[in-house]
């Protein structure tokens, strides 16, 4: 993936990234160029000056004019010195702006992405792309400008003093630079490779990091701490020497220069005392003031002889932060789509086929419906597409063929919005954001007030331990709920279900971390609180469904019974297998068989 971004560079991640930067940050940056134009030039200037100071200092007819001269070179590098500051001030807010708005849109990107985005993309991948590449972004746009413009035009206004100062002598600097350049360019060869096998090796580390945390108890109970001690030293070490290799590479350019600079003034002071510089004999001060231009010209040029590489190393994050911006959205509107419209909250599946990723199909010319109003249970082996239902449900995916609808409607022409404000969900994986157990509970309904939070927590039975925490509904819960037990985790998502008050719920495995005597509790609360509530519930435990309105077996993906408990009994077929499996100790008795 990495080599396949770096490709497509090509084709104009630079200049995007250009022209969307100076388009949006256009002040900053220009306040920022108009610094850097006059501290090229006071910087060529100071070079310039030396031949006065020189001449003033040798030169008795000059003397004179020294206090002039001196109230010059501090007005000129007084303006260098506030050009720098805003030069540093303003190249940093835009950068930090480039920053922030990249990762901005990419989480916003993310965010439009279907459910199935995120599980073909690890999260260290995404990690890696929003951090890393809005940073090269930043650093790349920095390098542009304060090569193109700072460093380009400081060397040419050093330059230009050289040429005026000494025509002859200047020759050599034009001698030295094609050279630099070509040890350069040499150096470029290396450098992608490098970055990108450097980015790979940051995204491994990303990963141990997150399966560290979220595998914790496996690593414990299984003694893996020195298998993910190698995983990281691994990746650890891969950063290092490619973070190693990248600094020797930009380091050459340093010492070349350095070599080829003396190289330049052992060959001025030569040629200045042959007397083949010109016909004059050349003042004190125009020898100095071209020396002078020759050295302060090193330290741009050398800027310069590194910007490529510099260039070479942030592309490959660029190039990995266009990719995904450019990526097509896994879940789309419908141009037309419009709001749901208000109905009893019936939900049908009209010949559904679907396979996740076009692979073979995990529902096939699937017919039910779940009828406004009332519970119904979902039950079968797992692996048959119980969840599955519900992710079509949600419009986390589009059915492969068919239909399902709401109310009549196809939820490919309703917007997302409307869909989501009819349905609450309680999954079996309980998901707590890292913040306080209030915020948790009002997510789901961001209007409600205090005291309706709490009556949600009380009817799932989870307002008693909530008080009896340190700070009570303020208390943080931790990454994902750490600090809280998994019964506590899941009335916690029971609550916050419930504070939604949506027309249609969905419940999968929603009270499987709680004990028999809080999954009753919850229970006789979740039948008063979804009185007129479309309920679909998916439970392994036939325990929590027996009551329901209509049971419906699900295998392989199709529908093999359904009806309601004394039916499925009668039948003596899936459904009653499953349940002898589950109270082998508890047969039916011959009046409910019967």
């Amino acid at each position: 993936m990495i080599k396949r971004a770096w490709n497509k560079w090509r084709s104009g991640y630079m200049g995007r990234l250009v022209g969307e930067s100076f388009y949006a940050q256009g002040k900053l940056y220009g306040i920022a160029v108009l610094a850097m134009i006059a501290v090229a030039v006071t910087t060529a200037g100071s070079a310039y000056m030396m031949e006065y100071i020189v001449d003033a200092m040798t030169s008795p007819e000059l003397r004179g004019y020294a206090h002039v001269i001196a109230l010059g070179v501090v007005i000129l590098f007084l303006v260098k010195a506030i050009a720098s500051y805003i030069q540093s001030v303003f190249l940093a807010r835009a950068g930090n702006r480039i920053v922030a708005q990249q990762q901005d849109r990419v989480y916003r990107k993310l965010l439009r992405h279907g459910v199935s985005f995120f599980s073909t993309n690890e999260s260290s991948d995404l990690l890696m792309r929003t951090t890393h590449g809005a940073q090269a972004a930043r650093s790349l746009i920095d390098v542009l400008v304060t090569g193109f413009v700072r460093d380009a035009l400081t060397l040419v206004g050093l330059v230009g003093v050289m040429v005026y100062q000494q025509p002859v002598l200047s020759v050599m600097f034009f001698v030295v630079g094609p050279i630099a350049l070509l040890g350069v360019r040499y150096l470029l060869k290396s450098v992608r490779s490098i970055m990108q096998a450097e980015f790979a090796s940051l995204a491994e580390i990303i990963r141990v990091l997150q399966e560290t945390s979220a595998g914790i108890k496996v690593i414990k109970v299984f003694s893996l701490e020195d298998r993910m001690i190698n995983r990281m030293d691994t990746a650890i070490r891969r950063v290092e020497d490619r973070a190693n290799d990248i600094s020797r590479l930009q380091s050459v350019a340093s010492p070349l220069m350095e070599f080829l600079a003396g190289l330049a003034v052992a060959g001025v002071l030569v040629v200045s005392t042959m007397g083949i510089a010109g016909s004059e004999q050349p003042s004190a001060g125009q020898l100095m003031s071209f020396i002078t231009a020759l050295l302060m010209a090193y330290e741009p040029a050398k800027r310069l002889s590194r910007m490529r590489v510099q260039i070479e190393t942030c592309m490959v994050g660029v190039a990995m932060l266009f990719d995904l911006l450019d990526q097509d959205e896994t879940m789309l509107e419908s141009p037309k789509a419009h709001d749901l419209i208000d109905g009893p909250g019936q939900i049908e599946l009209r010949n559904v086929t679907f396979g996740y990723h076009g692979a073979m199909p995990v529902i096939e010319e699937m017919n039910v419906t779940f009828e406004a109003g009332k519970t119904t249970a979902l039950v079968g082996q797992s692996g048959g597409g119980k969840s599955t239902l519900f992710g079509l449900i949600m419009r986390f995916y589009d059915p492969d063929q068919g239909s399902v609808e709401i109310d009549g409607q196809d939820l490919r022409e309703v917007n997302f919005a409307s869909l989501r404000r009819k349905i609450s969900y309680v999954g079996q994986d309980t998901f707590l954001f890292s913040t306080s157990i209030m915020d948790n509970l009002r997510c789901s309904s961001p209007d409600a007030t205090d005291e309706e939070v709490i009556d949600a927590a009380k009817a799932a039975h989870a307002h008693d331990f909530i008080m009896d925490l340190p700070e009570g509904y303020n208390t943080q819960v931790g990454e994902n709920g750490t600090f809280l037990s998994g019964g506590q985790k899941q009335r916690i998502a029971i609550a916050r279900a419930i504070l939604r008050k949506a027309e249609i719920l969905l419940l999968d495995e929603a009270t499987s971390a709680l004990d028999a005597e809080s999954e009753s509790l919850v229970k006789k609360a979740l039948d008063t609180l979804t009185k007129d509530v479309t309920v679909v519930v998916i439970a392994h435990r036939l325990s929590t469904v027996l009551e329901a309105d209509k049971i419906i077996v699900v295998q392989d993906g199709s529908i093999v019974e359904q009806g309601n408990l004394d039916e499925l009994m009668k039948k003596n077929g899936s459904f009653r297998n499953l349940f002898n499996q589950q109270f082998k100790k508890h047969a039916p008795s011959a009046e409910v068989a019967e």
